[in-house]
Parts: C-alpha cells; sequence; structure tokens
C-alpha cells in the first residue's frame, strides 16, 4: 500500500519554510499572509509566492543553514527504511532535498521549486490545476488513483489529500480538522508511531 507523507511539520520537527523565514526573510510579511489564508482570502500558493519573495538570501545559504540546524521527527528513518514512502510537499525540493542528502535516504520527492532572484526567491508550483474537491491546487493530485493509500500528515496542505486516503496518520492541526469534520485517522506522535502502527 502506498504511503503518502508530508514534509514540514511531519518528517520535521519545525516547518522548513518558516525556519528560513525567522532567519532571513520578513516575519510580518509571513504573519500577513498566513492571517489572508486562515480567512480564505488568499490560497496557500500565493501564501507561499509571498513568503518566498521575502527572503533575498542565496538559496545555498539558506540550505546551508537549514542543514546545520533542522531537526527531523523520531523514527523517520525507520519508517523510510521499512515502507520507502513518497514525499509529497507543498515546500521546495531545494529545501528538502538536502536534508534527505544529509540524512542518507533516497525517497522520491514531489514537491515545488525555488529560484534565487535578486528581488527575492521566485516559487514555481508544480501543480497549478484547481482541484474539484477543495477549490485550490492541492497535493490530492499526487495520490495514486489505484489501490489503497495511506496519507500521513500534520497541518493545512494536507486536508484535502488526507480526506482522499484510505488510512490516515495525523497531528497538529491536521488531526484538529479532522475531527472538526468528522473523519476517522491514527493520531501520531512520533514516526515510530506510524512505522509500528503500519508493520
Amino acid at each position: 500500500m502506498p504511503i503518502i507523507l508530508d514534509w514540514d511539520g511531519t518528517v520535521t520537527v519545525d516547518d522548513t519554510l518558516i525556519l528560513a523565514l525567522r532567519e532571513f526573510g520578513d516575519w510580518q510579511i509571513y504573519l500577513d499572509a498566513a492571517a489572508a489564508l486562515r480567512r480564505g482570502d488568499i490560497t496557500l500558493h500565493e501564501e507561499i509566492r509571498r513568503d518566498a519573495e521575502s527572503i533575498k538570501t542565496p538559496i545555498d545559504d539558506v540550505v546551508a543553514w537549514l542543514v546545520e540546524h533542522l531537526e527531523l521527527r523520531p523514527g523517520f528513518h525507520e519508517l523510510a527504511e521499512a515502507q520507502r514512502p513518497l514525499i509529497v510537499s507543498s515546500n521546495f525540493r531545494q529545501l528538502i532535498e538536502p536534508i534527505l542528502a544529509r540524512e542518507g535516504v533516497e525517497l522520491e520527492v514531489r514537491a515545488n521549486d525555488v529560484e534565487w532572484e535578486p528581488g527575492g526567491w521566485r516559487a514555481t508550483f508544480r501543480n497549478g490545476d484547481v482541484c474539484g474537491t477543495c477549490g485550490e491546487p492541492c497535493k490530492r493530485a499526487d495520490l495514486p488513483t489505484n489501490g489503497e493509500v495511506v496519507y500521513v500528515g500534520d497541518g493545512y496542505s494536507d486536508r484535502c489529500a488526507a480526506q482522499a486516503a484510505d488510512r490516515i496518520f495525523a497531528r497538529d492541526g491536521l488531526a484538529s480538522y479532522l475531527d472538526e469534520h468528522g473523519v476517522a485517522y491514527e493520531p501520531f506522535d512520533d514516526l515510530l508511531d506510524v512505522t509500528r502502527a503500519l508493520a
């Protein structure tokens, strides 16, 4: 059964882009964009675009800092070895793949792309098609359409895709959202919980 694994807040303890924004970006732009997303004034893609544009530092410098500081949730190595999950993220490949390399883990990653420009990072989104379910471009398009699927996630970007899965592992904001909507899931604290449950 395919395992779809979110990255930020699921594999990582902290959100990668938020860490980068705190250190290198404009925190007020992030706060304003996050509030606009919660109100439904903008899409997640627009929030990410605004956040990325506030970072002027070259990507390699930010990656070097993240490689030194980013912490992964316990159990990632065990889950990666046992299940070979597909990582599906609304973040950027350029921030994810160096962390996987640091950890000596090779997994397929489906994520967005970012390029450095003097005026700020420029995001390129892998999927611009609007989902017929949630009305935004979302991760649901990355789920296999044949056979059962397991989804492991924690936040806003996981809401729609998780509900299309046959088995959901959730924490934090995703768990709260699923509770509110009466959707069954299995809670997890770290990825060892998920690995054991799937054994």
